[in-house]
């Protein structure tokens, strides 16, 4: 895969699936893969016996990896694609649909 558009710490809105519509933060980006792991979004549970760590025991709530061509950036809170640019000779993520740059 070429470079991900999308980068650890941007604020993504999910466009498909259950969580549609949901915005989030990048925690975890795996460019091989093509996913990406987005805060509070695409939770699964996973049923964990008690074990001497966790006593306790119990459901655990994890956040799964997303496919990145189902969220996109977040500008002024509506979805956005992501071009490069070249602008004073650095190579910058820039958003379609306002034509601003993404601090990244």
């Amino acid at each position: 895969m070429s470079a991900l558009k999308i980068k650890k710490g941007d604020q993504v809105v999910v466009l498909s699936g259950k969580d549609k519509g949901k915005t989030g933060t990048v925690t975890k980006c795996s460019p091989k893969e093509g996913k990406v792991i987005v805060g509070g979004v695409n939770l699964a549970t996973r049923h964990r016996k008690p074990t001497q760590a966790n006593p306790q025991g119990g459901l655990e709530r994890i956040e799964a990896p997303l496919h990145v061509s189902k969220v996109a950036i977040a500008v002024d809170g509506k979805p956005s694609r992501v071009r490069f640019e070249v602008r004073d000779g650095k190579k910058i993520r820039v958003a379609v649909k306002s034509g601003e740059a993404i601090d990244g």
